[in-house]
């Protein structure tokens, strides 16, 4: 039983083996030349106009989880819209079980609405 792991157990060690012999290689071979003019940052040859770490505020973030959240669940509707086809004479089941699925959907949409995620100010 356990000789079935063991091409597994060979393939984990080569690969730790040469994962941990890469990040060695490139320490031992990384130039360690610092000077101000390379640590400066560079924008299309010209100077900088303002720092370069600015921060985002938070509302930038809240929306991208918005859009992945809701694309992502957009997404399940394709594979039911195949099956639902499919199913058709089968029952409403699949039609009731996607009904409670944007039901659920539609009231986190409503909750972010309400909590004024959409407005930007």
């Amino acid at each position: 039983m356990l000789d079935q792991y063991l091409p597994i157990l060979v393939v984990m060690v080569l690969a730790t083996i040469i994962t941990a012999t890469i990040i060695g290689l490139t320490h031992v071979l990384n130039p360690k030349l610092k000077n101000k003019i390379k640590q400066q940052v560079y924008e299309s040859g010209l100077k900088p106009q303002m720092d370069a770490r600015l921060r985002y505020p938070i509302r930038f973030y809240v929306v991208a989880m918005m859009f992945i959240l809701f694309d992502v669940e957009i997404i399940f509707m394709y594979p039911w819209a195949v099956v639902y086809n499919d199913y058709l004479t089968a029952g409403s089941f699949i039609f009731w079980e996607m009904f409670v699925f944007l039901v659920i959907l539609f009231s986190g949409y409503i909750y972010l609405w309400k909590r004024g995620a959409f407005q930007w100010e």
